[in-house]
């Protein structure tokens, strides 16, 4: 996978958390606490891709639980995207 398409899918995942996020009510620094963190940084970062910075799995499976919500809901786009995209699809043939 390109990299820039790999930066469209650290992007979705990102709006995906802060969407959920908030409808949970919860802010950026209520969520880096709950991941361990001490400062609202890693949340923040990841959440818009500022500087590379994104969620890794274990991110992301531990958000889908303090959010109650499945990970996949996290990762909606990433399966809308590539079973959409012909460079994608092309590539597995």
């Amino acid at each position: 996978m390109e990299d820039f398409k790999l930066e469209e899918i650290h992007k979705r995942i990102g709006l995906n958390v802060a969407k959920y996020r908030k409808e949970k009510g919860l802010s950026q620094l209520d969520l880096s606490l709950q991941l361990g963190h001490k400062s609202v940084s890693i949340v923040a970062s990841a959440e818009r891709f500022y500087k590379g910075k994104h969620f890794n799995i274990n991110h992301l499976f531990q958000i889908a639980h303090i959010l109650d919500i499945e990970v996949c809901e996290l990762l909606k786009w990433i399966i809308y995207f590539l079973n959409l995209n012909p460079l994608v699809k092309s590539k597995e043939a």
